[in-house]
């Protein structure tokens, strides 16, 4: 087995699709078929069913998948390393970024990093903090920056960069903009914007509600911070955003409760080598606090 077919192999995986997995390696698709083909012949059996415009793994597909995927790391770490013992900043950075930290923390840090590093070819992917997660713990992600998880998994490598303090916010035109103090019960009793059931943020909403022993009434959700305030704004209900986006437009409560903060930092994955372009840019972070 040789390098280009693994690859082939796992990129068609994670693509879905011959076709699209032929766009994200600059091949012809013929060409990822031939070194499908190829690795079919040397392991002696098919990795695809291939059912109309569906590519589905086989068993042996299956069996292969995670180890293909640890080879072509294993490769990725040991050129790490010897690019790491000549001292060299360049090569790829795979960096994915949750949407909030990307447009209001990221800007100042990445243009510094490109500035002294214009070597290093800069991927940056825009994810949802879960998304991301998944996709170091895959080895899709070299470094992640996001809303930390409530629990970490012990493979997770996590440092706390940023805080986010949390208020509780309603438009000025909302029933509860007039009061000097709402209890989370009161408000509770009106919509609720968040972002989805499945993100670290709203895990953080609903465990501060359910000390109260009230559960979020979901109006609607988006994982967009910023569309989440467009909403509030313009009456659609309450939510809870930092207090580094609330702007005019918005109206902070007193709840009389415990202050609420998210943590948002970078992670990577604790048996991954890191990069040089990697760790200058973990140096650099901290300079955005």
């Amino acid at each position: 087995m040789d390098t280009a077919g693994l690859t082939a192999f796992v990129t068609v995986v994670d693509s879905h699709s011959f076709s699209q997995a032929a766009q994200k390696l600059f091949l012809t698709q013929s060409a990822v078929s031939k070194r499908i083909a190829l690795l079919e012949d040397q392991l002696d059996c098919r990795l695809f069913d291939r059912i109309g415009r569906q590519v589905v793994l086989t068993e042996a597909g299956s069996r292969l998948l995670p180890k293909a995927r640890d080879i072509l790391h294993a490769l990725e770490d040991a050129e790490k390393l010897i690019k790491e013992n000549a001292g060299e900043v360049t090569g790829k950075l795979t960096l994915a970024a949750s949407h909030h930290i990307s447009l209001h923390r990221l800007p100042p840090v990445l243009k510094a990093f490109i500035n002294r590093f214009p070597e290093v070819e800069l991927d940056l992917r825009f994810a949802a903090s879960e998304f991301a997660y998944e996709g170091v713990l895959k080895g899709d992600f070299e470094l992640a920056l996001i809303t930390l998880a409530p629990e970490a998994d012990d493979r997770i490598l996590a440092r706390t960069l940023w805080s986010d303090r949390l208020q509780y916010v309603v438009a000025k035109t909302h029933p509860l903009a007039s009061a000097a103090q709402v209890s989370l019960d009161e408000l509770n009793r009106y919509p609720a914007i968040l972002p989805g059931t499945d993100t670290f943020t709203h895990q953080r909403v609903r465990q501060h509600l359910a000390l109260q022993g009230l559960e979020p009434n979901l109006g609607m959700s988006t994982d967009y911070m910023d569309t989440i305030r467009m909403m509030v704004s313009v009456g659609l209900g309450w939510s809870l955003l930092p207090e580094t986006m609330i702007d005019q437009s918005l109206h902070r409560l007193e709840t009389g409760t415990e202050a609420v903060y998210r943590p948002l930092g970078c992670i990577h994955h604790r048996n991954r080598t890191l990069s040089n372009a990697a760790r200058e840019l973990l140096n650099m972070l901290p300079e955005a606090v």
